[in-house]
């Protein structure tokens, strides 16, 4: 898995976090990814998660993955208000 996913927003397929919005945060490896939602899963303790337990969308946070790739810390009001506006675009 290439740095291209940074900023992807993602579902949890699997586990207590299951139908929860994250956005992938770092690579690990070709099987694990860091993920945070700003709220239950802070920037600065990110869930890993294996990939086969992540559905992956289409959107990506292009300012948090400008953040991401040029190593700027993103704040997790950051990701809160990204994840948030996704929702109230469904509802309209």
């Amino acid at each position: 898995m290439n740095r291209d996913y940074l900023g992807t927003v993602v579902y949890s397929k699997a586990g207590r976090d299951v139908d929860r919005k994250f956005i992938i945060m770092d690579i690990i490896d070709k099987e694990y990814v860091y993920i945070c939602d700003g709220d239950l899963r802070k920037v600065e303790k990110p869930k890993k998660k294996k990939i086969r337990h992540l559905m992956f969308t289409e959107i990506v946070a292009e300012d948090i993955r400008k953040c991401l790739m040029s190593d700027v810390e993103v704040s997790n009001s950051q990701i809160r208000k990204f994840l948030q506006s996704l929702c109230t675009n469904k509802e309209v």
